[in-house]
């Protein structure tokens, strides 16, 4: 995407996760102690992957899905072990080698007949193909609302049935905390988060003609400490 807005914040969360925050991220992402403030963090991810792994059907057998934003992977690896042929993709080099090493040879996966596929580079390019799914996890919350409006028309061409992404709801609570979060040692800070009302994305959404015919079928706000994030299922028309 040509947004010098998108391009700017992209360059800085790739260098984020894939320099500063691997360690933390990995940390994080595992069952090693954390402090009670990452604690409230990873138990709101847990809840909104869950979420959003609820909204898939139980079995993706025969479907190719597109995890944007991977991680370290436990998102499509859930969905791999539901029968899914995944793609996972993330800016970071270092995080989706840890993706792979974690899910190596997962039994789960080659019993339900899934697969996994792990890429680095942009979660946009047309390369990447068609999908019946894209999952969005809190890879666009670092995003201008307009920025993540036009990341959404460019994958929605290649998506089949839906795309289910999540914004950072702009609320009192976390605009409080993520002032504080600005005392924070730099070396310590994600990428700033960007807060978008839920019904200025949807605003933006229905006057971008390429999201034409494309509704939000089901909205869930996830609040946990200091983990804030609101998921949204678009469906293809």
């Amino acid at each position: 995407m040509d947004s010098p807005t998108y391009q700017q914040s992209r360059g800085r969360i790739g260098h984020y996760f894939d320099r500063t925050a691997v360690q933390a991220w990995a940390q994080l992402t595992s069952d090693a102690p954390v402090s009670r403030v990452r604690a409230t963090v990873r138990a709101g991810r847990d809840r909104m992957r869950e979420t959003l792994l609820s909204w898939l059907p139980a079995r993706l057998d025969g479907l190719r899905l597109l995890d944007a934003g991977c991680g370290t992977g436990a998102l499509a690896l859930a969905a791999a072990r539901r029968g899914a042929d995944v793609v996972g993709v993330d800016l970071s080099p270092n995080l989706v080698r840890l993706a792979q090493e974690r899910v190596a040879d997962d039994p789960g996966v080659a019993a339900a007949g899934g697969r996994l596929q792990w890429l680095s580079g942009d979660m946009l390019d047309d390369a990447l193909g068609a999908f019946d799914y894209v999952v969005a996890m809190d890879s666009l919350i670092h995003y201008e609302a307009r920025d993540a409006v036009q990341a959404l028309a460019r994958l929605a061409p290649r998506t089949r049935r839906a795309i289910l992404c999540t914004h950072a709801p702009s609320t009192p609570a976390l605009r409080a905390m993520h002032a504080i979060g600005q005392w924070f040692p730099r070396g310590d800070r994600s990428p700033a988060i960007v807060p978008v009302r839920h019904e200025a994305l949807q605003a933006l959404a229905q006057a971008e003609p390429v999201l034409a015919g494309w509704r939000s079928a089901r909205s869930q706000r996830i609040d946990s400490g200091f983990y804030r994030s609101q998921a949204t299922e678009w469906r293809a028309p």
